[in-house]
């Protein structure tokens, strides 16, 4: 079965391309990202300009013809917090369907934690006992853990490394004054979270998910994309801290240089990297270890669990349009 997953992001829309059965691992045939950066489009009302929708628009159409080509019998579309968070969102998710035919459906934050530790888990497998995942996107910072295959804590806060560099930043780089002040704001923002962890347990396996950590990994040595999936990958504490007396000195234009740093991306980085210091801290982790599947393969996870003829709405909770 070929199916297609198409992710609305803070920073991207992003069309991944599987081929994948039940109960089978799923391979990927494509990939394709168009950068639309949806977080910064909003307006002063906090709702996505006309000009955010139309080039969401574009963007999906455009997907909606690779995955034709592409021979995918199934799109399964979503969208996260840059149009969760919208005050126009039932309007831009109208407009989506409406131009496009795609009917986007849109992730709660306790959704995105849910469905990443599904991958996460499905990744490491059992052996992984009480699994703690950590994942930072553009808008928000998702945790989740659990024993099973659905956590028993799963939950969404608002520290994603682009909210970050938009509230947090006025400059390119960021003043030592702003570094100091966000770490601190962050270090309480955050103090109540080791507790609720307790709550659930110890950790037996510690890993992280997604772009901003996997730039983080690689630019603290871990091996490059190009090594493959199974190569193991992890950030520790040291390499993070010596890594953020680096980056914290440098423009936006300089870390886009980086290897392992995309250029639509480079300007969250050190937001990014504030966020991943302070969850380690505050949970007292002194190294993650990286997973390469997150949310979009929990989405196609999903999707095959339930492939046996189960209502396949029920792959998101959260609300279409209306």
């Amino acid at each position: 079965m070929r199916l297609g997953v198409l992710d609305v992001g803070s920073n991207t829309v992003h069309l991944l391309v599987v081929d994948a059965h039940r109960g089978g691992h799923p391979t990927p045939m494509h990939s394709e990202k168009t950068v639309l950066r949806l977080a910064e489009q909003l307006n002063t009302r906090g709702e996505l300009t006309k000009r955010g929708v139309a080039s969401l628009v574009d963007a999906v159409e455009q997907a909606k013809v690779s995955a034709e080509r592409w021979g995918c019998e199934d799109v399964m579309a979503f969208a996260t917090s840059a149009v969760r968070e919208a005050g126009n969102t039932d309007d831009v998710l109208g407009t989506v369907a409406d131009s496009t035919g795609v009917d986007l459906r849109v992730l709660t934050g306790e959704d995105e934690a849910k469905l990443t530790f599904l991958a996460a888990r499905r990744w490491f497998g059992w052996s992984a006992g009480q699994l703690l995942v950590l994942d930072i996107g553009g808008g928000s910072l998702e945790v989740a853990m659990g024993i099973d295959e659905r956590p028993e804590l799963a939950d969404s806060l608002p520290f994603g490394a682009g909210r970050i560099t938009r509230t947090r930043f006025s400059n390119d780089p960021p003043k030592r004054s702003e570094i100091v002040a966000t770490t601190a704001w962050l270090d309480e923002q955050l103090s109540g979270l080791a507790e609720r962890i307790r709550g659930v347990g110890e950790p037996d396996r510690v890993v992280a998910t997604s772009k901003t950590f996997r730039s983080l990994a690689r630019l603290t040595g871990a091996a490059p994309s190009s090594a493959g999936p199974r190569v193991a990958r992890a950030l520790t504490d040291t390499g993070l801290r010596q890594l953020l007396s680096f980056i914290t000195r440098m423009s936006s234009e300089d870390l886009a240089e980086l290897e392992g740093v995309s250029g639509s991306r480079a300007h969250q980085l050190v937001g990014g990297a504030l966020v991943a210091e302070a969850t380690m801290r505050a949970l007292s982790l002194e190294r993650l270890e990286i997973c390469p599947w997150a949310l979009r393969e929990g989405v196609i996870l999903r999707r095959l669990d339930l492939s046996n003829g189960e209502d396949q709405t029920a792959l998101v909770t959260g609300r279409g349009r209306g």
